[in-house]
């Protein structure tokens, strides 16, 4: 007796009824929900694509966990610190970084950017080679070279390999008093070896350099750095890394990950993706009053056959249910269709690149199980609640008339 109304839900679901106009709005709630579902499927995968997209962005521009200095713009590595971090076995790699704003001047064109002195092992850190555009990355044969970012190449119209005139980094004479205006700034000559690309930011911002080159044109000391860049081997662990390091190095020294280091880029990504769901979750419990409405039309049309099952013996709470596993079986069957087409357009987007952002980069999108189990509670739970509203219309005096 337990599978009774279920039984008669699949029967009032699947057969025609004598009115056209019903069977048309069971269709269109059906296809209500199909839209929805794969919609917003459709959107959570486009989401989640885009926020690997812009992580592995991150990846090239930002370290795993980055140490400063809580005050002053430089520090000196000692050997406690070098030990601490030595002896830290979640630490992949570590990398001493000379970071300043400096004066570009090319040509007649100038600029300011960020000289960024790193050791030959950089690459390690971030994948910034892998970001080059054109070129290559800094070698250790050659001396004075730079690699710096599309946007300072086209700001500068300075490509590679450019050996008629170099790139002049020049940076102020630091002191008080009188500056000899014929020469007040430190300046360095170095050759555009590669240019790189990434955000738009992160591409008009630094100019790559060896740490010998940096440290030259600061006038900096031996082991004097801005900061000291690190690589973890499991980077899901960086929160507790860091703060074991915050802990180790004292207050002197701060301690960020990639996530502190770009925190509103976090929070806006998170914000857009929830705002999205919440815009699309409104316009499936839109798409559900058309389940509503049919569930009412066929407990209208089926009042007949609700009074002779009430006559023999069926009770009102049983009728409720025929009627709540019509509206679960609408919106599920619905849904399951509409999540069979969303995984076939996410997997023809990644296999071959049907939606272009730009006519080289295809939009990214990501399958993930999570997607899929928000869609199916969203549309599970909304599907349930549109079905119990509709079927608490049936009362015992609805039926007896």
């Amino acid at each position: 007796m337990k599978s009774f109304p279920f039984y008669i839900a699949k029967r009032y679901l699947f057969s025609k009824t004598s009115n056209n106009a019903i069977n048309i709005i069971t269709i269109i709630a059906s296809f209500g929900v199909i839209v929805g579902s794969l919609a917003l499927f459709i959107i959570l995968s486009g989401f989640s694509g885009l926020r690997t997209f812009s992580y592995n962005l991150l990846d090239v521009s930002d370290p795993d966990i980055k140490i400063t200095s809580q005050k002053g713009k430089s520090f000196f590595i000692t050997d406690a610190i070098s030990e601490k971090l030595l002896n830290n076995t979640s630490i992949k790699e570590t990398t001493k970084v000379i970071e300043e704003r400096v004066f570009l001047e090319y040509k007649e064109k100038t600029e300011i950017a960020y000289i960024k002195g790193v050791e030959d092992n950089y690459t390690q850190i971030s994948k910034l080679d892998a970001a080059l555009y054109a070129g290559t990355w800094l070698q250790q044969d050659f001396s004075n070279t730079a690699v710096i970012g599309r946007g300072i190449s086209n700001k500068l119209s300075l490509g590679t390999l450019n050996y008629g005139e170099p790139l002049k980094i020049m940076i102020p004479k630091p002191g008080k008093g009188f500056i000899n205006p014929r020469n007040p700034f430190y300046k360095i000559e170095v050759q555009i070896v590669g240019i790189y690309s990434g955000t738009e930011d992160f591409e008009g911002k630094f100019v790559f350099t060896s740490l010998e080159q940096a440290k030259n044109l600061l006038r900096f000391k031996n082991n004097q750095v801005t900061a000291v860049e690190l690589k973890l081997k499991d980077i899901t662990k960086a929160d507790q890394v860091a703060e074991q390091l915050s802990t180790d190095l004292g207050d002197t020294y701060k301690v960020q990950t990639k996530a502190q280091l770009n925190e509103v880029f976090y929070k806006v990504i998170n914000t857009e993706n929830f705002v999205s769901y919440l815009i699309f979750t409104l316009i499936i419990i839109i798409a559900l009053f058309n389940v509503i409405g049919a569930i009412i039309m066929m407990i209208i049309d089926k009042k007949q056959n609700l009074k002779t099952l009430y006559s023999l013996g069926t009770t009102i709470k049983e009728i409720k249910k025929i009627f709540v596993f019509q509206g679960f079986l609408l919106t599920f069957i619905g849904m399951c269709v509409g999540l069979f087409l969303g995984i076939a357009l996410v997997l023809l987007q990644q296999k071959f690149s049907l939606f272009m952002i730009v006519p080289n980069l295809a939009y990214p999108v990501e399958l993930r199980f999570t997607n899929f189990l928000i869609v199916f509670f969203t549309i599970t739970l909304l599907g349930f609640i549109a079905a119990k509203i509709a079927s608490s219309r049936i009362s015992k005096s609805f039926v007896e008339k």
